[in-house]
């Protein structure tokens, strides 16, 4: 019989194409939209009643004759539960992800939706999970319908990290947008298609697509939706430094921010890097207005407050739950002397250098090339004898400049670590000391030297000697080490050394900027791949910001001390972050007492820095002078009158130093007294107002252990061969029917690799609710116990049974009912049509006695009966009188059926007004639930007291 959606109104059941549908609001009179019962907004079918069948169907109580035993009753009741993809909470989104979001990480979301456009930027330290806070509103968003696509725009280097983040946690599947991947997407374009207008959710290399022949096509089909992350290499700062990939970069973001209505998130750990200039202009990306508005007004404040959440660890310690979060950081130092050989090439090169920098030959121009050249130098030999040799072998970078400023500029970018290095893919190149132009006396002296280095390599390294003893310690204590070093020369001595040292227990892995981004992280997954082998990583900074190395490494080696105290805290940001199960994480800095370099940065910076962070609970990022500060020492030290054995930084800098440790204490009062200008502290009180659904909502999802058990038991249940192995099991895919593998991602594997820990191994899966493996057999546990067709072998879940226990002392029959909920909600745009929507909630529901005479258990006696124990069998001749004269009066319950559905839809209202006025908007008569009954009765089950 055909008919028309005239007929049906949004939440009714109908029956199409072999099985049941629900109506959803966007149907016709000639269309029906329709959705799987159970199912989610991605299963959509759209059907045109006048071509095909549609007729209204219900939704028929359990057949008596069908009953199962207690564990196939609890197959069916988690299989709904894990299955359902159709809630109608508030947080639309949180039904699909594999990560259970931590309630600090839930105040970002509340403030983007207080926003109609959202412009946010995400300051928190490194480590707490920006990722998944920045994630977490762009799949809200998406769930809502308040966007179409996402694009993230990250360092090359972070890309492959972004996907794998976007697609396991958040269920996004997103493209990635790289050199080495635009030719395959172009391949499915069609006519005049860009990759912008084909993929719905990009990841995109910042670098590569801020060309501007690139830009271009980017910002005329970019997304409605964009991320950008390490936001702060973005902007620009009143000195205009970074040369013109930043001023690209800059460009890029900025064009994006123009378009008012785009929702834009802005993720750093360092969003003041010291420059006031360059945070205006940051968040100036969201609001014009914040460029100049004194932020010291009251007005000023609430409109940064809008826009701008930072937390510090400390201010998330009460939040942790048992979120996995290192306790401390364990920070020392180790010092070490040079000697022999080493000692006295050193002393050679410094008397060098000051002879060089006081060469009056050549004017200005040549004379600041060469101070810059001899502390590149100076700053290559304390890292390593190979990073010497390659500086003094290779032509120095301001070696061409026409005058003193472009000398200084291109010597400064070469030798400190500034935060606005033109790009972190050069940051670990070795400067280079060569300033002349043709062979000549000074080239063959520095030659010299550079043999004399290279020699050292056979001989004695007290720097190198006191790493391997370090690393051994560590490796004792537990501790998985990852090594930083300033230059690619200086990891690969070190790399080569540890693996001699450490013998086959271990495997060395090297990882520098002579690696392409893409393959960085494959070579750390080989690298920890070995279960048998614990890993030890030695780095340069390619690694330091963003990459996520918590899951393998426990303790972090300053080889070479950062000219920048922040590179520091980045370095220790890469194990010392939210997912370390490590209750402590260790940190060493390595440094010489007689190089006078590291004297210099130790002194001036990074135990300032320590000292501040120990006080303050927070790290302040340094002056932005500090730069000149190091420069004005490392000169009066070269400049200096004494003998080099002579030469310490006792007496030189003295007031630049004191001014600049000033500047830094008055910074950190600053900081101290702005944590409680922003918004968190004001939204981490209203997250109280919602933490009923949040407790609501990971209560119906299933807790981890609760989705790890029933993969394992419906498995095992169809046929499967169930091995633990690890944290999960495996499971053979061989003998499971054949419509459940038709539901697997195409090319599964033999056996299954399940896994509780994020992240997985390569090649197996989470075990999670969004996982594929695990939703296909909630799919088809559900759909083939409704199924009476399907052979009994087939379908282990049942719908009704019968059980004895000493958990009741009256017959007690437990209902599994599926609710739908008719939801109208307001959207952000003022002009725009409200939102409707049909949910479905699950719920356990039981009574003692018979149907007409039922007395309603409350939830937690409800509760406790899930967990009771059968004592005793019920031989199927019994049990199937009993259910079929339960199950034939059960319409005598319908009256409480109706009232418990108009009691959630008033629950679920008011869950959602208390969550919207929580976050700023007033929608009290914009939000309207109805029930649409009848109920659907799934299961039920009986329960008996054990016979006397």
């Amino acid at each position: 019989m055909t008919v028309t959606a005239a007929r049906y109104e949004p939440g009714t059941l109908v029956r199409a194409r072999g099985r049941e549908w629900v109506v959803l609001p966007e149907s016709e009179p000639e269309l029906l939209v329709l959705r799987p019962l159970g199912g989610s907004d991605d299963e959509r079918a759209a059907v045109l009643p006048d071509l095909e069948d549609v007729a209204s169907a219900t939704f028929a109580y359990p057949d008596p004759s069908d009953a199962g035993n207690a564990s196939r009753a609890a197959l069916l009741r988690t299989a709904l539960r894990i299955g359902f993809r159709s809630t109608g909470g508030p947080f639309r989104s949180l039904g699909g992800l594999a990560v259970e979001p931590r309630p600090y990480q839930l105040v970002p979301l509340l403030m983007a939706l207080r926003q109609d456009t959202v412009r946010l930027l995400i300051a928190d330290d490194v480590g707490i999970g920006k990722t998944v806070e920045s994630g977490l509103i762009a799949a809200e968003l998406l769930a809502q319908g308040d966007a179409n696509g996402l694009a993230v725009l990250c360092s090359p280097a972070l890309a492959e990290q972004w996907q794998r983040e976007l697609a396991e946690k958040f269920g996004i599947a997103a493209e990635l947008v790289l050199p080495g991947t635009v030719r395959r997407l172009e391949r499915d374009l069609v006519g005049a298609q860009s990759i912008f207008d084909r993929y719905r959710h990009v990841v995109v290399s910042t670098d590569y697509i801020k060309r501007p022949e690139l830009r271009d096509q980017f910002l005329r089909g970019a997304p409605d939706l964009v991320i950008v992350d390490e936001a702060h290499s973005c902007v620009l700062d009143d000195s205009n430094s970074g040369g013109r990939s930043r001023m690209l970069r800059h460009e890029l973001v900025r064009r994006l921010a123009a378009r008012t209505d785009r929702h834009l998130i802005l993720v750093t750990a360092t969003p003041h890097s010291g420059k006031d200039a360059g945070f205006r202009n940051l968040v100036g990306l969201l609001d014009p207005r914040l460029e100049t508005i004194d932020l010291d007004l009251v007005e000023g404040r609430e409109l940064l407050a809008r826009h701008f959440v930072q937390r510090r660890r400390v201010d998330i310690r009460s939040f942790l739950e048992d979120t996995p979060f290192p306790e401390d950081r364990d920070s020392t130092e180790r010092a070490y002397r040079l000697t022999g050989d080493y000692r006295s090439l050193f002393d050679d090169v410094v008397a060098y250098a000051r002879q060089t920098v006081r060469d009056p030959i050549g004017g200005q121009v040549r004379q600041r090339v060469r101070y810059w050249s001899a502390l590149a130098l100076l700053r290559a030999l304390a890292s390593s004898p190979q990073a010497a040799a390659a500086t003094l072998r290779t032509r120095a970078a301001n070696a061409d400049a026409t005058d003193a400023a472009e000398a200084d500029a291109l010597g400064r970018a070469a030798v400190l670590d500034l935060p606005d290095d033109e790009t972190q893919e050069s940051v670990d190149l070795v400067p280079g000391a060569d300033t002349e132009a043709s062979a000549g006396p000074e080239r063959r002296r520095l030659l010299a030297f550079a043999r004399r280095a290279e020699a050292l390599a056979a001989k004695g390294d007290a720097k190198l000697d006191l790493l391997v003893k370090e690393v051994k310690a560590l490796l004792g204590d537990g501790f998985n080490p990852v090594v930083f070093c300033r230059y690619i020369d200086t990891a690969e001595y070190v790399a080569d050394r540890l693996t001699a040292a450490l013998g086959k227990a271990f495997t060395v892995g090297c990882v520098t900027g002579a690696l392409p981004p893409e393959e960085r992280m494959e070579r750390i997954r080989e690298l920890t791949g070995d279960p048998k082998r614990r890993p030890v990583l030695v780095a340069t900074d390619c690694l330091s910001e963003g990459v996520n190395l918590q899951e393998h490494f426990q303790a972090v080696v300053h080889y070479d001390l950062a000219w920048n105290p922040t590179r520091h805290e980045q370095r220790e940001g890469r194990v010392d972050r939210f997912g370390q199960r490590a209750p402590k994480v260790r940190a060493v800095m390595i440094y010489g007492t007689d190089n006078r370099i590291d004297e210099i940065v130790l002194r001036v910076l990074l135990r300032k820095h320590e000292q501040i962070r120990r006080a303050l609970g927070v790290s302040v990022p340094v002056p932005d002078r500090s730069d000149d500060v190091l420069q004005t020492i490392a000169q009066e030290l070269l400049l200096a009158p004494d003998t080099p054995e002579q030469l310490t930084i006792e007496g030189l800098g003295v007031a630049h130093r004191e001014e600049l440790h000033r500047e830094w204490d008055s910074a950190a009062q600053r900081e101290k007294k702005s944590r409680t200008k922003y918004a968190q502290r004001a939204i981490a009180a209203q997250l109280e107002e919602v933490k009923p659904e949040l407790a609501e909502i990971r209560a119906s999802l299933g807790a981890p252990d609760e989705v790890a058990e029933f993969a394992r038991a419906g498995f095992a249940a169809l046929g499967a061969d169930v091995v633990a192995n690890g944290d999960g099991f495996d499971a053979t895919t061989g003998m499971l029917p054949l419509p459940l593998r038709d539901a697997f991602p195409a090319g599964y594997p033999a056996t299954l690799a399940l896994r509780r820990e994020l992240p997985t191994p390569a090649r197996a899966a989470h075990l999670d609710r969004t996982d594929p493996y695990v939703a296909a057999l909630a799919r088809y546990l559900l759909e083939s116990a409704l199924d009476r067709t399907v052979p009994a072998d087939q379908r282990p879940a049942r719908r009704a049974g019968v059980m004895r226990t000493s958990a009741v002392a009256k017959r007690t029959t437990l209902l599994l009912v599926r609710f739908r909920l008719h939801l109208t909600l307001p959207t952000r745009a003022a002009d725009a049509e409200p939102r409707r929507m049909v949910a479905e909630e699950a719920r356990l529901l039981a009574f003692r006695g018979a149907p007409a005479a039922a007395e309603w258990l409350p939830d937690g006696e409800v509760a406790a009966l899930l967990a009771a124990t059968p004592s005793g069998n019920v031989l199927p001749e019994a049990a199937t009188p009993l259910l079929e004269r339960v199950i034939g009066r059960l319409d005598a319950v319908t009256p409480h059926l109706d009232a418990t559905a108009d009691g959630l839809a008033e629950a679920l209202r008011g869950a959602h007004i208390r969550v919207r006025e929580a976050a700023g908007q007033r929608v009290r008569r914009q939000v309207a639930v109805t029930a649409q009954k009848p109920a659907d009765v799934l299961g039920v089950y009986v329960y008996l007291p054990e016979a006397n």
